[in-house]
């Protein structure tokens, strides 16, 4: 790998050493439940919004009520979302005279909004009016992010107190997520790409004559804000089709660099809050620990990959160093703006998260860098994963790395003082289950499928991993995709679809459970049995378990897709 890419490795680092305790701060204040920076201009705001809609900010939720706001609200936004798609032809804000979208492509695109997913099986700007894409799209990346974030302090909640049957209350975490996190960010990242070159206005679509004398079509709309959200809120579906390989969404260097720090900036300060709320930094900073360890690892294994280039052009003689004239490397499918290397750190940073954004073809990488993002999503998207989910994610593992623990030395296992029983147990293995168990399924049915594999836009172990990486893509609410698969058919829009609901409210309903079952448990004392979980030790038994589970569970599926088309070598 060059000296470049080392030195925008370690930018990234410091940004985020940098940031994680100042954001991770800043939201302990604002889910903590006392006095919280910017409260003068906040509290009007959401009082209004309380009263308009009926919510008493003072009057928390048990667990089965919490769980209940979260269905019906996303009910609630989904059925709007679906309407507002289908009838946009006749909707005001469509300079571009759209026509409505087709009822399977609407309901896959609610629900991969709705569930953070913002998995895309069309051309934004081909396909979505400006309104569809301010008021139905982006609104979506703002409160799906709010919805990930309220359901991990609600379990964080559960860990730190005694004797509760309350978990807090899901309208106020919703709100004051909106407002006082994802809205100042967005907003700060959008001024920082418009600086940049970033467009950002109402235009609508102009054809103009290139200085070829050719024809081209220059797409207008407020492009910077929704890319600001796309990244802060690991939302990932952009307004254009190229997502943020294109010159108006991603323009250079720095805005790639933002880009990349901003979807990974709240999911590692999670850590951070943890550690504050639960009066113990030293367990935020065990989780912050095992998160990067594993972005770290698969990171410095897909950039040197894509740097060093096919094997089998440098056999026939093919220069694939960097020059002054070439990037370098794996050129297939890349930006020249941005080359191999800094499109394996986009892509394992949008793959540790439920982001989902590219700056490159995933589908063009090497096999084995290609294996590294779906192996980042296989992990169950903890490293830091989404707005909340990863925080939810990792902590699930913690529950489980310490009953394993339990185990070993024959006690029952403890968290954070909380008795882990049979009960959490159960929930733990409903959580860790339901997203393989649908990948699998649905794979296996759509490989026998004609009308699916015909769909595939490559053969063999490359047009598995085109399958595979669809399916977990969707089921662990990513979004990305190795694009030579022609997904708008009924068959994907329904089952993928069904993949991003499972992999969203089967697993946000048992955290809230295990949630409410532990904040009703007393703390236990510490003894000379407990496990200790603020130590180098217990992060790596993270790793560790996060690493066993995902291999028992995928391995096969990789060693017959990726695993194999790299020991094959037509590539």
């Amino acid at each position: 790998m060059t000296t470049q890419g080392w030195l925008q490795l370690l930018f990234l680092l410091a940004l985020l050493a940098v940031s994680t305790p100042l954001i991770g701060a800043y939201m302990a204040k604002v889910y903590g439940g006392g006095k919280a920076p910017g409260d003068k201009f906040f509290n009007p705001i959401e009082r209004v919004i309380y009263k308009l809609s009926g919510v008493n900010p003072d009057r928390e939720q048990r667990w089965t009520s919490y769980a209940l706001s979260l269905l019906g609200f996303s009910l609630a936004s989904l059925l709007i979302l679906y309407a507002q798609m289908r009838l946009q032809g006749h909707l005001p804000g469509n300079p571009n005279k759209f026509t409505g979208v087709p009822a399977a492509l609407s309901f896959n695109t609610a629900v991969s909004f709705l569930t953070n997913t913002n998995w895309q099986n069309y051309s934004g700007e081909s396909t979505m009016s400006m309104l569809t894409q301010m008021g139905g799209l982006a609104f979506h990346n703002f409160v799906s992010a709010a919805a990930g974030a309220a359901v991990a302090i609600a379990l964080i909640r559960g860990l730190v107190r005694r004797r509760s049957t309350t978990i807090g209350n899901f309208w106020v975490d919703l709100v004051r997520t909106c407002l006082r996190v994802l809205l100042p960010f967005a907003f700060l990242v959008t001024l920082i790409l418009i600086s940049q070159g970033a467009i950002q206005n109402f235009h609508a679509n102009k054809t103009v004559t290139t200085v070829t004398g050719q024809q081209q079509t220059i797409t207008g709309g407020p492009i910077a804000s929704q890319e600001a959200i796309k990244e802060v809120g690991e939302n990932g579906g952009g307004p254009y089709n190229a997502n943020s390989i294109h010159p108006f969404e991603n323009p250079n260097g720095i805005t790639n660099i933002i880009e990349i720090w901003g979807l990974l900036a709240i999911p590692f300060a999670f850590t951070y809050t943890f550690g504050k709320l639960a009066g113990d930094k030293k367990q935020g900073w065990v989780v912050f620990a095992a998160m990067m360890a594993l972005f770290l690892l698969t990171t410095l294994i897909i950039m040197p990959i894509e740097a060093r280039g096919s094997p089998k052009l440098t056999a026939v003689g093919v220069t694939q160093t960097v020059t002054a004239n070439q990037a370098g490397g794996n050129g297939e499918g890349k930006d020249t703006r941005f080359g191999p290397i800094e499109c394996g750190l986009f892509a394992s940073a949008t793959t540790h998260t439920s982001t989902g954004a590219v700056n490159c073809a995933h589908d063009s990488l090497l096999p084995l860098a290609g294996a590294v993002p779906l192996t980042n999503m296989m992990f169950g998207e903890v490293s830091p994963g989404g707005t909340g989910s990863g925080m939810y994610g990792m902590l699930i593992i913690a529950l489980l790395s310490v009953f394993i623990a339990g185990l070993m030395v024959g006690r029952t296992p403890e968290y954070l003082g909380k008795k882990i029983q049979a009960n959490e147990m159960k929930l733990v293995v409903l959580y860790i289950l339901a997203v393989p168990l649908v990948i699998l399924a649905f794979t296996s049915v759509a490989v026998v499928l004609p009308s699916a594999v015909g769909r595939l836009g490559n053969s063999g172990p490359h047009g598995l991993s085109e399958m595979v990486y669809a399916y977990t893509s969707s089921s662990n609410n990513n979004g990305s995709a190795f694009g030579a698969l022609g997904g708008n058919t009924n068959w994907f829009n329904t089952t993928l679809a069904l993949c991003m609901l499972v992999g969203r409210f089967f697993l946000m309903i048992p955290v809230l459970a295990i949630a409410g079952s532990l904040g009703r448990k007393q703390r236990v004392p510490v003894s000379a049995g407990t496990f200790p979980t603020g130590t180098p030790l217990f992060a790596a038994l993270l790793v560790g378990v996060v690493l066993i589970v995902g291999a028992l569970t995928y391995f096969p599926v990789l060693s017959l897709g990726p695993i194999v088309e790299h020991l094959v070598g037509k590539f």
